[in-house]
């Protein structure tokens, strides 16, 4: 049995998970183990991964919606999938994946160049009528009460209603039924006047055709465009509850591929309308059956807010999380149950890196690699770098007189080519089952090192922890454990601790290199007062010819040395660790002398006054977390969330006579210590607020010293008497 040091065993834990390999087109590298990654999840063991759909997440530039590109067009020339793009975002007036559609063979529909008639004598009767109401409930959720809902199955029973032009006729005039036509006219008169939007008012010519001149079927991509529509039109979830209809009863039916694919893009347009979320729930639950493979794109699970649509994106086996805020990031973690090594390194990914989960289990780091000719068809950043390119212009004219002076490279320029060349290494080939295919780089002077310890000296200890841990996985797996690659992040750990006040970890890590005997490659530094951790073992220097070789005196034992280096170390260990408690019991005393176990603040929230107040138990194992609203605010929609409760309310229309009562939410959290701050983040719906949109929200950081600060910006927040009790 191979026995490892503690801290190597917890560095190369993450490297089981990364030696999985799974079958289907190359999607990139890994960055634990640089193994190459292969993902098609219709072609995994369905009990390894019992759902095919996917949701890819992250923020502007993270490279997500090249690396759905990318595998789109991977699964479509390596395994004849079919794919249907929901596509509502690009540049110039068209969609971001028309270029790739168009370099496929197929179609672009832009909205409003097409037709789609919701009763369709191709959809069945309980579609059509499904469909009609999604419309309606797009425009005007109110009008669909129980007397308006059976005015409209009346209507749809009438000859005329072959169009939404004659099923409006029908509501208006309709013919005798069960219930006399007085009453029908009133039902049907707010169902009439929603559909009236897409026959008379603004959004005419999308649904009012006689016929559905609908696409082929055959084709191995079709884009619906909706980029040139308002993010905010109600024609988008219209839209896409027709072509949702359109997909699961025509081109699933018809389409003879051996698996298909629905993307949505920005799909928190989607799915946050009541109209489309129960259509895309189905399509999700019945996918394994009708071979078909959701493909969710979009920036943050916070734009689902934290209903139902929310619920969507637990059914997505398949997760693909690029770069994404630390408060963000720790929310996706919790909802897909990311292992908190994942979750700490989502804020620091770069473009075209991603955090992949697949299945209950497997959990990997992932650099995109695509090859030129993807790069230019999934390009979604051009209007960006001609604007940078038109600034390279009007620096080089600038600076024309100072061409004779010698150039010197910045980092900013640096990492401005490294931004642009996004996903820059090239493909490799098939055959390649293991092997780095580009040349590591020299550990002479190994800036990885120095990265980590510059992170460290500028306040940023996790990122500088990250990056040493990154880097010692990687000298691992290419050196091995014990190689001096290996154990010289060792120091570098040491140092990065030692800069971040955790001097005790520092004496430990340095006293574990004196004992394994590896101190030849510490290096002084110019004024011979300190080790430059950051320099790797040097190459052995060639010997001179042995003619001109003087002698040598004989090498002296080094033992000695590392015996008395390792006494001194764990010594100054023991001083270190002595003043260390000293420090800690003296913030011990100012905690507890400043200790008032409730702190409460004001807060104005889309325009709604908002009393917050967090108050700690007495034992200090819990704290109370509470939020009280007037009712004469006009909040619509109150909600606390904190760890992982969640507590809202949403306020209904008052009945005559009924007395207004204010909105007080509370949550019981546990800490582990009364002196810790907690954190709530409290969104509030004001008057102007609208069902299916995000509420504003903040984030409030309480101190047990009755403080409180805005844990986005750092400001500290005035302290009140609450009322709450």
């Amino acid at each position: 049995m191979i026995r490892l040091p503690s801290s190597h065993a917890a560095i190369t834990a993450p490297l089981v998970a990364s030696s999985t390999r799974f079958p289907g087109i190359f999607v990139g590298r890994s960055l634990l183990d640089g193994r190459p990654f292969h993902l098609s999840p219709v072609l995994t063991d369905h009990r390894v991964l019992p759902s095919t759909n996917s949701l890819a997440l992250g923020g502007l530039g993270s490279g997500k919606s090249t690396t759905a590109k990318t595998r789109a067009r991977r699964e479509i020339l390596e395994h004849g999938h079919q794919y249907v793009v929901i596509d509502s975002f690009g540049e110039d007036d068209a969609g971001e994946w028309a270029p790739l559609v168009r370099s496929l063979g197929g179609q672009v529909i832009e909205a409003g160049m097409f037709t789609l008639n919701p009763v369709s004598g191709l959809f069945p009767r309980e579609v059509r009528e499904q469909l009609v109401r999604s419309l309606i409930a797009a425009v005007e959720p109110a009008a669909l009460t129980h007397q308006a809902t059976h005015a409209l199955q009346h209507a749809l029973n009438h000859p005329k209603a072959t169009s939404l032009n004659g099923l409006v006729d029908a509501l208006v005039l309709p013919e005798e039924g069960r219930w006399p036509v007085e009453k029908l006219t009133e039902w049907g008169e707010g169902a009439a006047i929603a559909l009236s939007r897409y026959t008379e008012g603004s959004l005419r010519g999308l649904f009012d055709g006689d016929t559905a001149s609908l696409p082929e079927t055959d084709l191995p991509i079709i884009s619906f465009d909706f980029s040139r529509l308002d993010r905010n039109s109600p024609a988008i979830p219209s839209l896409m509850a027709a072509v949702a209809c359109w997909a699961e009863h025509v081109w699933l039916r018809q389409s003879t591929a051996a698996h298909r694919h629905l993307v949505l893009e920005e799909a928190w347009q989607i799915l946050l309308s009541p109209a489309t979320s129960e259509l895309i729930q189905r399509l999700l639950k019945n996918s394994r059956k009708a071979g078909l493979s959701l493909d969710v794109v979009m920036h943050t699970l916070s734009d689902l807010g934290t209903g139902p649509a929310q619920d969507l994106a637990r059914l997505c086996e398949v997760a693909h999380i690029g770069r994404l805020g630390p408060e963000e990031a720790a929310l996706v973690g919790a909802l897909l149950s990311l292992p908190q090594w994942a979750i700490d390194k989502i804020p620091a990914l770069d473009p075209g890196q991603a955090v992949w989960k697949v299945g209950p289990d497997y959990v990997d780091i992932v650099q995109t690699v695509i090859s030129e000719e993807e790069a230019r068809l999934t390009d979604t950043s051009s209007r960006r770098r001609k604007a940078q390119q038109g600034l390279a212009v009007a620096v080089e004219q600038d600076t024309a007189a100072e061409a004779a002076a010698p150039a010197v490279g910045s980092d900013q320029d640096q990492d401005q080519d490294l931004a642009d060349d996004l996903f820059a290494k090239p493909e490799p080939s098939p055959c390649d089952e293991g092997e780095w295919d580009w040349e590591m780089p020299p550990n002479v002077i190994d800036s990885r090192h120095l990265a980590a310890i510059e992170a460290a000296r500028e306040g940023r200890c996790g990122e500088a922890a990250d990056l040493a841990a990154l880097g010692e996985r990687e000298d691992i797996t290419a050196h091995g454990i014990n190689s001096v690659e290996a154990l010289s992040w060792l120091s570098t750990r040491a140092r990065v601790a030692e800069l971040c006040g955790n001097l005790d970890q520092a004496v430990q890590l340095r006293a574990t290199v004196a004992r394994m005997g590896n101190v030849e490659w510490f290096e002084q530094t110019d004024d011979n007062t300190s080790p430059q951790w950051h320099r790797g073992p040097q190459p052995a220097s060639p010997e001179p010819p042995a003619d001109d070789t003087p002698s040598e005196k004989p090498r002296r034992r080094t033992w000695p040395y590392v015996a008395t280096i390792a006494a001194l170390a764990l010594a100054a260990g023991v001083v270190w660790q002595n003043a260390e408690d000293d420090k800690r019991a003296q913030e011990r005393q100012e905690q507890a002398a400043a200790y008032k176990g409730v702190s409460a603040t004001d807060l104005v929230i889309d325009g709604v006054q908002t009393e917050a107040r967090a108050k700690w138990s007495k034992d200090g194992q819990s704290v109370i977390l509470s939020v009280w609203v007037n009712p004469e605010e006009n909040p619509k929609l109150v909600r606390i969330d904190s760890a992982d409760q969640t507590v809202q309310e949403k306020t209904a229309p008052m009945e005559p006579g009924e007395i207004p009562m204010p909105i007080r939410l509370e949550v019981k959290v546990p800490v582990k210590d009364r002196y810790e701050p907690v954190r709530m983040s409290v969104a509030v719906g004001g008057p102007t607020w609208e069902e299916g949109s995000r509420a504003p929200r903040r984030m409030i950081e309480f101190r047990p010293d009755r403080t409180a600060i805005d844990a986005e910006t750092g400001e500290p927040l005035k302290q009140r008497e609450a009322r709450l009790l």
